[in-house]
């Protein structure tokens, strides 16, 4: 696939394709709920809540595993935290679906997989929570939820719910059953044939970020740099689509923006700190700059 067939993202392209007003208290700019985190790896969950807050929602909610649940709370003091039973690996049991469906519910945006570490319980979890959430705004899956869409193909169709799919390369091949190096030889084919066939979006990053939407439209984001490439990035990534889409955007226009606005928070630390070294954690500071820049 040509690079010419996509649209490449810009400012001008961004500011021809306004953000919904962010006017109004918190309850106009939508509630976000986060499903993830383990005893082990609640700092996913940390990352992606606080840059759906930098990128704009206007509630925020997180379901997580009950040990880490206190100390998130004292973390996140702008969030509603749940603590969750967890299993013997440390996440969230799925026996726990129905309180997860019952935080969720209304919601306008439900991100699902961040620090999740067990790849069979994301999949237990999302097959017994992801049916279940027609009716929330956008759906967002990351990290290991993807496993549920590989194993389940068609399923996530079925839900009726708009979803948006943030996947690494390694998280796209597994779902898609390829090998790795397919997917980094041409990751725009990919991605598309991904968000056709489960009439999703998708947004995967790597030396170039590539989105496509269920129509098979593409855009390609060359913003950000080697520092990007770092643990925590995708959370943060994927915590911004999320409050974005809590705002009002479209799952196309979330990921669109998001992973512009990611790109764009790295290209600014990799001025004031260094192209390598910046912490994912300083990423969202940068994302109210970006976002005023660009819509200024």
């Amino acid at each position: 696939m040509s690079p010419t067939e996509a649209t490449t993202v810009t400012s001008a392209v961004l500011r021809a394709w306004p953000l919904p007003a962010a006017g109004g208290g918190k309850d106009a700019r939508g509630r976000v709920v986060i499903v993830g985190g383990s005893d082990q790896t609640p700092g996913a969950v940390l990352l992606a809540a606080e840059a759906a807050l930098r990128s704009g929602a206007g509630k925020l909610q997180v379901v997580t595993a009950a040990s880490v649940a206190p100390a998130l709370a004292v973390a996140l003091p702008e969030a509603l935290v749940v603590g969750l039973p967890q299993g013997p690996g440390g996440d969230v049991d799925p026996d726990a679906a129905d309180e997860v469906v019952s935080t969720a519910d209304g919601a306008a945006a439900v991100l699902v997989g961040p620090g999740i570490r067990d790849v069979d319980v994301a999949r237990e979890l999302c097959e017994r929570v992801l049916p279940r959430l027609g009716d929330v705004g956008v759906l967002v899956l990351d990290a290991a939820a993807h496993a549920w869409v590989g194993a389940s193909r068609g399923a996530l169709r079925r839900t009726g719910a708009r979803a948006l799919l943030t996947p690494n390369p390694t998280e796209l091949a597994l779902t898609l059953g390829v090998e790795r190096d397919a997917v980094t030889a041409d990751p725009a084919s990919h991605v598309r044939e991904l968000a056709t066939s489960e009439g999703v979006v998708v947004a995967a990053g790597g030396e170039e970020s590539w989105t496509s939407d269920a129509e098979g439209r593409l855009w390609v984001d060359q913003a950000g740099g080697a520092g990007l490439g770092a643990s925590g990035s995708g959370d943060v990534q994927a915590g911004l689509v999320t409050g974005l889409a809590a705002r009002g955007a479209s799952p196309a226009q979330a990921a669109v923006w998001g992973v512009h606005l990611h790109g764009r928070a790295g290209d600014r630390l990799a001025a004031s700190v260094g192209r390598l070294g910046f912490l994912a954690r300083e990423l969202g500071a940068e994302v109210p700059h970006v976002l005023t820049e660009i819509e200024a």
